[in-house]
C-alpha cells in the first residue's frame, strides 16, 4: 500500500471560551493519497476550512488541536514547533485561499512574490528563480507571462490573480495542496477554467489536493473522492460518484435532492428543514437527528462513528446492521 500523503487520525479541534469548550472538528479521518483530489463539502459552519486550517497549522488562539494526529508521508506535524510548520508550509504544504488578494501582497509584483517564495524553498538564483516564475505562470495559463510577471496584483482581474495564487501554491513543489473555496469569488466559466487548471496541476505534479467547498457541483467535477461533513464531523466519506448517485446518509441524500437537474420533472427540490446547530448547542447523539427525516431513537442518545457501507463509509445508525458492510 502507499502510504498516504495526508493521513488525519481522530482530529479533535477546540475553542476554549467563557462559557466552555467548543468542539469546531469532532474526532475526524480521512487519507488522501499522492496525485488524489479529496472533496471535503458542507454547510458552512460543518468545520471544513477549520479542519484545513488545523492540518496547515494557521488556527488562530484560542482555537488549538485538542487530539488526534495530522501525518504528513508517515510522519506527524500537527506537534511541530511553530518555526519548522512555517519552513514546511509552502515547501511541503501549498494553500488556496478562497478570496486572493488574502493571499498577494498588493505593494509588491506577482513576480516579486513568486520568486520570494521560490528562493525561500529552494538554492536557485534571483535569474533562475525568475525563470521558474515564469515557467509557472505560463502553466497556470496565464498569456505574456514574461511581461506580466512585473504587474500588480490589483492590475490582474479576479480569475488570473487565482490563477497567480495557485502558481505561489506549487511552486515549492508540495506534496499536498489545500485549497479552500477556489472558486466561489469567480463567475461559473472562470470557475470552470480554474477547475480544469487544478485537475491538470494535480495530474501533472502527482500532488495530493484537499478540496474545501460548500459546492457540489465543484466537487463532482473535480475530486476523486467526497467526504461530507456536518456539525464537525464526516457524515459520509467515499468515492465521489459513489456519494453522488447513491448516497446513503439521509443528510447526503438531502444535499443532493436539493440540486437541480435537467432529467428530472420535480416541481419542489429536496428541503432539509431547520438549520447546522450552533457550537454551544450541539444535540446529543447524532448532531443531525433534529433534522433528519428518519431519526429513531437510538439516533437521539449514541453518537454514531463511520460505519463501511461497500465503498463508502457512514456515520449512521441506518446501516449499524447492514449486510452491505463486506465490500
Amino acid at each position: 500500500m502507499t502510504t498516504p500523503v495526508l493521513s488525519v487520525r481522530d482530529l479533535v479541534v477546540e475553542f476554549p471560551t467563557r462559557r466552555g469548550i467548543l468542539t469546531a472538528v469532532d474526532h475526524i479521518s480521512f487519507d488522501i493519497q499522492p496525485g488524489e483530489v479529496l472533496g471535503v463539502v458542507g454547510e458552512s459552519g460543518a468545520g471544513k476550512s477549520m479542519t484545513g486550517t488545523a492540518v496547515i497549522g494557521l488556527l488562530e488562539p484560542p482555537g488549538r488541536i485538542a487530539g488526534g494526529q495530522v501525518l504528513l508521508n508517515g510522519e506527524r506535524i500537527d506537534n511541530l514547533p511553530a518555526e519548522a510548520m512555517r519552513k514546511l508550509r509552502g515547501k511541503h504544504i501549498g494553500m488556496v485561499f478562497q478570496d486572493p488578494l488574502t493571499s498577494l501582497n498588493p505593494l509588491y509584483t506577482v513576480g516579486e512574490q513568486l520568486v520570494e517564495t521560490i528562493q525561500t524553498h529552494s538554492t536557485l538564483s534571483s535569474a533562475q528563480a525568475r525563470a521558474k516564475a515564469i515557467d509557472l505562470l505560463a502553466e497556470v495559463g496565464i498569456s505574456a507571462p514574461e511581461k506580466r510577471i512585473d504587474a500588480y496584483p490589483h492590475q490582474f482581474s479576479g480569475g488570473m490573480r487565482q490563477r497567480v495564487v495557485l502558481a505561489l501554491a506549487l511552486c515549492a513543489g508540495p506534496e499536498l495542496v489545500i485549497a479552500d473555496e477556489p472558486t466561489t469569488a469567480l463567475d461559473v466559466s472562470v470557475q470552470a477554467q480554474i477547475i480544469t487548471l487544478l485537475k491538470k496541476l494535480c495530474k501533472d505534479h502527482g500532488t495530493a489536493v484537499m478540496l474545501i467547498t460548500h459546492d457540489m457541483g465543484v466537487i463532482a467535477e473535480t475530486a476523486d473522492r467526497v467526504a461530507v461533513m456536518y456539525a464537525g464531523r464526516v457524515a459520509e466519506i467515499g468515492p465521489v460518484q459513489d456519494v453522488i448517485k447513491r448516497a446513503r446518509h439521509p443528510y447526503t441524500e438531502g444535499l443532493m435532492g436539493s440540486i437541480p437537474t435537467l432529467d428530472t420533472d420535480a416541481d419542489r427540490l429536496v428541503q432539509i428543514p431547520g438549520s447546522m446547530p450552533r457550537l454551544t448547542a450541539i444535540p446529543r447523539g447524532c448532531a443531525f437527528n433534529p433534522r433528519c427525516p428518519k431519526v429513531f431513537d437510538r439516533c437521539r442518545v449514541e453518537r454514531p462513528d463511520p460505519i463501511p457501507v461497500g465503498a463508502t463509509a457512514v456515520a449512521c445508525w441506518l446501516y449499524a446492521d447492514t449486510k452491505e458492510k463486506v465490500a
